[in-house]
Formats: C-alpha cells, sequence, structure tokens
C-alpha cells in the first residue's frame, strides 16, 4: 500500500506568545517492511531554527524555535509512505514464552539485550500485579508467545469499551483497568504493563491506521487520527505488532511514525511557551490510499 498522509496541528492562544521551542516525532519510520518516500514539515510562522535528528529510539525528530510574536501557531507535516505486507509465523509454531523471558533475562544476544530495555518500568507503564494477574492468565506454562499474546489482546478487545471521553492522555494505567474503558493509548499501555510484568519486553508504538468508510458513503478529509498499538518481542520471530483496540496483527493498514517505552517517548508535538494566556489545540489527520480511487471527499 502507499499513502499520502497530512498531519496538520494548529494552537490558537488568547494572547501573544512571544517564544516557543517544540519538538516533533511526525516523521514515519523506515524499516523493512515501511519507505518513507517523502516528508515536508511546514511550520507557521517561520522557525528562527528548525533541525532535524533520529532520537535514542531511532525515529525521526525535528526542533524549532519561533522568536517572534505570534498568537497562531500551525505545523502541518506531509507524507508519502510505502507500507509492505509483514509475514507472521504461526502462532503455534513461536517459542513458549517462559523461554523468551528467560532468553532476555540472559541478554545473550544482541537483540535480547535491545529487547531487554523494554521489560522494566517506564513513565506511564509501571508493572501493577493486578494486571499481571490478568495478562497471565493468557500465559500457562509452555505456551508458544505468540499465541499467548495474541489471546491476550483478543481479551482486553473483548474486556474494555472503547470510550473517548473516559480518559485523558495522562490517565494511569492502574485506572483504565478498574474504568474498563479508554482509547487506544490505554490499551496499548494496558497490554504492554501485562507482558513486562511477566517479563516479556514490549514496546509502544505511535501512527496511523487506514480507516475505510460504510459503503456508498465518501471519505471524509480530516477524519482521520492518530493511532497506538504495541510490538512483543518474540523470540526467533523478531518484534511482532499487535492493535489491541482492533484485534489484530498489524498489516498494511498501518503506518508506523515512532515508537518507544510508552507514549511519553513518542508524543507528536511537544514543547514550552511563555505567554500565550487560554490557547485551544485542533488537530486534523488524513491518510490518503494512493492504490486505489477514492470518492471526492466531503467537507
Amino acid at each position: 500500500m502507499r499513502y499520502k498522509i497530512t498531519h496538520t496541528t494548529t494552537y490558537s492562544y488568547a494572547e501573544t506568545v512571544p517564544i516557543c521551542h517544540n519538538e516533533v516525532r511526525l516523521t514515519p519510520r523506515d524499516g523493512r517492511l515501511q519507505t518513507c518516500t517523502n516528508h515536508r514539515l511546514a511550520i507557521k510562522p517561520k522557525p528562527t531554527a528548525c533541525t532535524r535528528r533520529n532520537d535514542y529510539f531511532g525515529n525521526g525528530t525535528h526542533h524549532f524555535s519561533i522568536l517572534e510574536g505570534h498568537k497562531r501557531l500551525s505545523v502541518r507535516v506531509i507524507s508519502r509512505v510505502e507500507v509492505r505486507p509483514p509475514s507472521y509465523p504461526e502462532p503455534a509454531a513461536t517459542r513458549p514464552w517462559e523461554e523468551v523471558r528467560d532468553l532476555v533475562r540472559l541478554a545473550a544476544t544482541p537483540v535480547a539485550l535491545d529487547a531487554l530495555q523494554f521489560v522494566y518500568d517506564s513513565p506511564s507503564v509501571t508493572a501493577i500485579d493486578a494486571v499481571g494477574d490478568y495478562a497471565a492468565r493468557s500465559f500457562p506454562p509452555g505456551r508458544p508467545i505468540l499465541a499467548a499474546v495474541r489471546e491476550l489482546t483478543a481479551r482486553i478487545h473483548a474486556d474494555f469499551a472503547f470510550d473517548p471521553k473516559a480518559t485523558t492522555v495522562s490517565t494511569p494505567v492502574d485506572e483504565v483497568f478498574e474504568l474498563k474503558r479508554g482509547v487506544c493509548q490505554d490499551f496499548a499501555h494496558l497490554q504492554i504493563a501485562g507482558l513486562r510484568t511477566l517479563g516479556i519486553p514490549a514496546r509502544y508504538v505511535s501512527g496511523y491506521l487506514r480507516t475505510i468508510p460504510p459503503v456508498g458513503r465518501p471519505r471524509l478529509v480530516g477524519a482521520d487520527a492518530s493511532h497506538a498499538w504495541l510490538s512483543v518481542y518474540c523470540g526467533d520471530a523478531g518484534w511482532i505488532d499487535l492493535d489491541p483496540t482492533n484485534d489484530c496483527l498489524v498489516s498494511t493498514d498501518h503506518i508506523t511514525v515512532a515508537w518507544g517505552r510508552d507514549y511519553s517517548d513518542v508524543c507528536p508535538i511537544k514543547g514550552v511557551f511563555i505567554g500565550g494566556g487560554t490557547h485551544k489545540m485542533t488537530v486534523s489527520v488524513d491518510v490518503l490510499p494512493l492504490d486505489q480511487p477514492v470518492t471526492a471527499a466531503a467537507k
């Protein structure tokens, strides 16, 4: 699949902001299954300085500063991405989950050593006994790791309701577990917490999900949104991405932007500013497939 992705974030301030410094992680990653063929960042007003680097996890990161007064800030990112279909092993053919856990504990290979960092607590994901007990029901002794992880993904999808009003970006995992409600970020954090409690490496992935309108309905420009899921280290099978919000293995409908320990490592835009008074943020995301005809969008 080939996509054109337009992600626009706009900040409106009641009072003038004389200075701001910002960090942007909105560049789709390159890898074995995905290539970002074109990427453009447009910022208004024009930044005084703007630089690009890869962060610790290899995510493309822009830093910019605006040193002139402004009451409106617009950050627009336009990317073209090619996504290739993954080839997954049969879940029953993967290693027993305890073997993967122990391999990582021993850090016997460079890959296992890299995975080890995704076993420990992070700012938004900490070990919680109740969540660990919930996850453990899918991990009886000797069960192949992908079969166990796949069942846990399905259970979270069945047991937790998608509710955008139930949580905020800072809602902790234990509260999500009690509420049994949340959004994609919450479900990813929840599953990561359960897996890490069992000693299984899991990382947080941010990106986009292609949405398909109902038959006969036009595709709405700007109606898509950022999405989140997780990636689990499965030993010889490598890292495998799963989406608990939609109870599926990740395929060509998902576009990866960044990964880290949790949301705090991959926040799309964050920064500091002086003044501004009250402010409002709006976000518009459009994921446009380029490999098939698209009905004229309604606005």
